[in-house]
């Protein structure tokens, strides 16, 4: 308060008066005053941000306020207008979702694919809170999908903390991935470091990746996990948290992982799934997953023909026959998949039926044994060795070598994995690899001492056979393979090597292959491999050697690089060994078959003929290719999510094989249930198809098209930011200088900065496509929304300048659009939110300009002269003049400008955005809103009830029970009381959740700025003799050539064959739009037409010209229209491209002058 001021008085404050000394650092506007004694009142005021709040004023308390302005009073317009300039366009690129609907792909280093677009801009982040399953097929790239939700929440100021759940081999992955394209900086959880501090090691940081077995295997961890609370939870293979009921109680029997995510559905404001494989044939078991988003919709045990399964807005999954690129082409290439059978020689036959023998013998003595575990131990360790028989001579030599050598030295046993196909988990793959050689090695089915003597010598004689075999090389196996690596798949038709990627189960294998292809190829170079025992950081280093290396034409590996690896460059596999899990096949298929995959796919399995797991391949990989044949090879996965045959995996199928496969009637049932299994998968997969809404038709890539374009019409990058950020961050007193082709280096990061950036930057840039600057080893920071550099400016600048938003700046309008009086530009921030304000689901910004000729009469006018646009029409004024600032003081004396201006134009302004802006959005939103919740109550009162139901005849029959002296032990009559008293309550709780969902809060508009835009015609009017004569003049014959330059090109677009549209007057950036009726896949034109009459030597481009230019790059054009006096029909166009490729707008010029004859001479005709 000024000290020389007396102190206010209650008699002084009124309603629509702006203070300060209420709220630190802001300026307030006081909306109500009630007096409640001679000395104190309570006042109703709103902050800057746009919140009511009420405060008691004292005498102590008054005394520290001070009136900023009346109501009523004509704002001072004192502010620096550069100043506002710069906060203003802070405010905005802080808010950049507002403006820019897809600021997350505009600031990332990807390209999205429509289904991408259309999951996360109509499934994602519409839903708010989101509960939803993303499960779209392999490699459709739910990692970007994840990203591009992640950064918009974080630029809406939506998320300020996240937790990503992955397996272990793949948080290095997700970690590079999102930093590399999205520019979020995630900590990987590492449980020893950051638990010293002795802190919450989950609360101390705001972005986390985590292990999924590392925290759900730790109930000391879980504890931590739960005292913390999320904004969003991602989870990826999220299958893995299943869960099964009990056959006693109707419970759910959670595995560790499926309560790590009941955890996380809990603590977790939004909480997405991600998995290709939600079902794995069991409805029960997919019902039980899908309670980790809903616990009320799919509560209970699922009772076919009572409950229901509706999945719609919690689920989306899209199949890869059905993505699309945005030329409506199908992404993924063909891909086409060989059997390649052989005969064994004749002592590969003699081996295998020793071995065979072997393995049926010791299987029928494991049937005897009565130890559970340890018949189990023994059949699995048969079973393996059966797979590695067919693996390769010497997988099977050295297994059974080591096997005898275990044997002779103990008899000690080791638990095997419950199940060898599916224990592929995020695992450490080298303790998997151990585990089951251990048990390999050891377990047996021999009683007693003789037994294992007796065993011990069998396999003395089945490793003599082996190593026959091996030492005569006459591996059949092996010269398939060599065949298919000499008949010229490993060189292209231009003479460039291909790469091929070679799958095998076996360690053994893998280095006997490795030996072979390296003398075949005649170079060590050429053959890399990947197995459980490769650490996960060689894993990356060896597939970019595999990728980039030309050198490099094999990747030999085991099922470790079926996960998470992408390895799009090959596009040849061979399963040299196939898994006895069918699903399998599709996860190694699905490293080369992925977006990015330009080429067909081709595979070739080998598979040894007239053996019995042989047999049962060549029968079901033969009744595949025939389907897909049926389907011209669209359908990429027939058998489905589920490897059931006939309720039983394949593996079983295989080992009935081994054991009885010489029987005739075990040969018939096995042919009829591969058949039968094939024949169910496809049936399935075709049902899912036509009842999947999830498919693009063409007027659904239409509209992601579209909508895609319109949002590239309000990007904000590379132009708009490039342009903010330079003059803000030399007037923090930064150094930055321009050096290759659209990169810059900071050189000097001012202290003030530093707690959120770095002190310098090698190499940034404005623009994504200079990310990757040629002739250098590092990327370029891609300086855009959600950098700590811009975040750091952006603060700072809000911080030192906001204050001017308030005072007012005048600016001066010298565009060849200029209106005919002064005019009033607000700034209005317009919001609606929900759940108790934690949830903004509407957040915009307009920009008003008001006229003194507007007919408004403190009426919301229609069409009474308010012109409003999304983009700052402040960045093309210029700054008054020295010499100006006199004759405008002179026009601010006028009397009409000074009645006019005392108006309560915010008034106005509010009433218009609160009816033409948030009314009709707001009624929109309750729609939708209602819509969807009623949709999920009626699911959920639908189910809820019927298990309450199912509970009360549950309470009736165990007291009928009890009664006659028979009591459950495990389930009794009072839990089924308890149960039904929880239901409930639970019912009653989403009833009023429901209420409370649809309800809907719109906020007061809120000014966040003002300024006065005088016309420059008016000071040109009063600056010189016959000014105002002249003025007038030249404004008519301005519009007169600009009408026909605009008619001139409107003409050259419809010569061309495209459909041109003419924009608004005032529309800032560009003049024309125009589009291909007849290649509606090609993009959007934008025309910025100049026209001059014939002679003239300059033309004035501005600074959101030049912006939008930038930013559209190849769309853009300027086009140059030289007026002649004779007449239209001897007007000439030009067309010039990239005409402003090189020119750098910025905060301090608005508008340049421009040489004709250079641009003239650049251009030719319309293209």
């Amino acid at each position: 308060m000024n000290k020389n001021n007396p102190p206010l008085t209650l008699d002084q404050l009124r309603d629509g008066q702006r203070v300060r000394g209420i709220v630190p650092n802001q300026t307030v506007t006081i909306k109500h005053v009630d007096r409640l004694d001679d000395v104190t009142a309570e006042v109703i005021y709103c902050d800057e941000a746009g919140h009511y709040s009420p405060v008691i004023l004292t005498p102590d308390r008054l005394a520290r306020v001070e009136i900023v302005t009346e109501s009523g009073d004509i704002p001072a317009f004192d502010g620096n207008a550069d100043d506002f300039r710069l906060v203003a366009e802070a405010l905005r690129i802080t808010y950049a979702a507002r403006h820019d609907p897809m600021v997350a792909v505009n600031s990332s280093d990807v390209d999205p694919l429509p289904h991408q677009i259309r999951a996360v801009y109509e499934e994602l982040l519409p839903r708010v809170p989101l509960r939803f399953l993303l499960a779209d097929d392999p490699g459709a790239g739910k990692t970007i999908m994840a990203g591009l939700y992640l950064k918009e929440l974080i630029l809406r100021s939506s998320c300020e903390r996240a937790i990503i759940v992955v397996p272990g081999g793949l948080v290095e992955q997700w970690r590079d991935e999102l930093a590399q394209k999205f520019d979020l900086h995630f900590k990987v959880f590492n449980a020893a470091s950051d638990d010293s501090a002795g802190k919450n090691p989950f609360e101390a940081h705001p972005y986390l990746i985590v292990r999924m077995d590392q925290i759900a295997r730790n109930d000391r961890l879980m504890r931590l996990l739960e005292q913390v609370k999320w904004d969003v939870a991602i989870v990826d293979e999220a299958h893995r948290m299943s869960a099964h009921y009990s056959l006693w109680a109707g419970e759910i029997n959670a595995t560790k992982r499926f309560k790590l995510g009941q955890l996380l559905s809990e603590t977790s404001h939004n909480f997405l799934l991600m998995t290709a494989t939600p079902h794995s044939g069991k409805e029960e078991d997919f019902q039980s997953f899908m309670s980790l988003l809903d616990r009320d919709r799919f509560e209970g045990q699922y009772r076919q023909g009572i409950h229901r399964t509706d999945t719609k807005g919690l689920m989306r999954r899209m199949v890869k026959e059905d993505l699309l690129t945005l030329d409506g082409r199908p992404l993924f290439p063909e891909r086409r998949a060989y059997t390649v059978p052989y005969e064994l020689s004749r002592a590969e036959r003699d081996l295998y039926e020793q071995v065979s023998d072997y393995v049926r013998d010791e299987m029928g003595k494991a049937d005897a044994i009565q130890d559970g575990k340890r018949r189990n131990n023994v059949g699995f360790a048969l079973m393996v060795l059966q797979r590695r028989l067919a693996s390769s001579p010497e997988a099977i030599l050295r297994s059974l070598e080591r096997r005898k050598a275990k044997l002779r030295r103990s008899q000690r046993e080791y638990d095997a994995p419950n199940d060898y196909d599916s224990a592929v988990s995020e695992t450490n793959w080298a303790e998997l690899e151990q585990q089951v050689d251990e048990v390999v090695d050891r377990a047996t089915a021999a009683q007693d001492q003789a037994q294992l003597t007796h065993e011990i010598t069998v396999l003395d004689g089945l490793i003599a056979t082996a190593r026959r075999v091996r030492n005569q090389d006459e591996d059949r196996k092996w010269v398939e393979l060599r065949k298919i690596l000499e008949s010229k798949v490993l060189t292209g038709t231009n003479g460039e090597n291909r790469k091929i990627i070679i799958f095998t189960e076996h360690r053994d294998t893998l280095t006997y292959l490795e030996d072979k292809i390296t003398t075949q190829l005649g170079s060590t170079d050429a053959v890399v491999t990947i197995h459980g025992g490769t650490p996960r950081h060689l894993r990356q280093a060896i597939r970019e050697q595999f990728t980039h290396d030309p050198r490099t034409l094999v990747l030999l590996a085991t099922d470790a690089a079926g996960e998470g690896l992408n390895l799009q460059r090959a596009h040849l596999m061979v399963n040299y060994d196939l898994p006895w899990n069918p699903n399998r096949i599709e996860q190694r298929f699905g490293r080369i078959h992925r977006i990015g995959q330009r080429e067909v796919c081709h595979l070739w399995n080998l598979v040894a003929h007239n053996t019995r797991e042989g047999d049962v391949f060549n029968r079901l990989l033969e009744k595949i290719e025939v389907m897909s044949e049926a389907y011209n090879g669209n359908l990429f996965n027939v058998l489905g999510d589920t490897d059931s045959f006939d309720g039983r995996p394949l593996k079983d199928l295989l080992i009935e094989a081994i054991r009885y496969g010489d029987q005739p009637e075990t040969r018939r049932w096995l042919d009829k249930v591969i058949d039968a299994s094939v024949s169910k998968g496809l049936d399935e997969l075709r049902a899912k198809r036509a009842l999947s809404e999830d498919i693009f038709s063409s007027r659904e890539l239409d509209h992601v098209r579209n909508t895609m374009r319109d949002a590239e019409e309000r990007k904000l990058q590379p132009g708009f930011i490039r342009s903010f950020f330079i003059p803000a961050f030399k007037r923090l007193r930064g150094l930055i200088d321009k050096r290759e082709s659209g990169c810059y280096k900071v050189t000097y990061v001012p202290p003030l900065l530093r707690d959120i950036a770095s002190c310098q930057y090698e190499c940034v840039t404005f623009d994504v496509d200079y990310r990757h600057p040629a002739g250098t080893h590092h990327d370029a920071a891609l300086i855009a929304p959600g950098h700590p550099l811009l975040d750091a400016v952006l603060v700072r600048t809000t911080e030192d300048l906001k204050p001017t938003l308030a005072q007012g700046t005048i600016f001066v309008d010298r565009s060849s659009k200029q209106l005919a009086t002064p005019a009033l530009l607000y700034i209005v921030e317009q919001r609606i939110t929900a759940g108790g304000d934690k949830d903004t689901l509407y957040h915009h910004f307009d920009y008003l300009l008001v006229p003194q000729d507007s007919d408004t009469n403190m009426n919301v006018p229609k069409n009474g002269g308010i012109t409003v646009t999304t983009t700052p029409p402040f960045l093309d004024y210029d700054t008054p003049k020295e010499e100006e600032r006199a004759i405008i003081q002179n026009l601010m004396r006028d009397p009409m400008l000074r009645s006019w201006l005392r108006k309560d134009h915010g008034r106005i302004v509010t009433l218009w955005a609160t009816k033409e802006g948030i009314q009709p959005r707001m009624a929109e939103l309750e729609q939708q809103r209602r819509s969807e919740t009623q949709r999920v109550w009626d699911q959920v009162k639908n189910r809820l009830t019927i298990e309450i139901n199912y509970w009360e005849r549950m309470i009736s029959e165990l007291r009928y029970q009890e009664r006659n002296g028979h009591v459950n032990q495990r389930l009794g009559s009072k839990d089924a009381v308890a149960k039904v008293a929880d239901l409930e309550q639970r019912l009653e709780l989403r009833r009023r959740e429901k209420k409370q969902a649809s309800w809907l809060s719109a906020k007061t508009p809120l000014i966040r700025g003002v300024a006065l835009v005088i016309p420059g015609h008016l000071i040109d009017a009063h600056s010189a003799p016959n000014a105002k004569k002249q003025a007038t003049t030249f404004a008519k014959e301005t519009r007169e050539v600009e009408r026909r330059a605009v008619e001139a090109a409107l003409a050259a677009e419809r010569a061309l064959g495209r459909v041109p549209e003419e924009m608004p007057r005032n529309n800032p950036g560009f003049d024309i739009r125009s589009t291909d009726p007849a290649n509606p896949l090609a993009h959007r034109y934008y025309l910025e037409v100049k026209g001059r009459i014939a002679g003239s030597n300059t033309f004035t481009i501005t600074n959101s010209e030049i912006n939008f230019a930038q930013n559209h790059k190849d769309t853009h054009r300027l086009v140059l229209v030289s007026v002649h006096p004779d007449g239209p029909e001897f007007d000439e166009v030009r067309y010039v491209t990239h005409a402003f490729d090189d020119m750098e707008a910025s905060m301090s010029t608005h508008s340049r002058n421009e040489k004709w004859s250079h641009y003239w001479g650049q251009g030719g005709a319309p293209v």
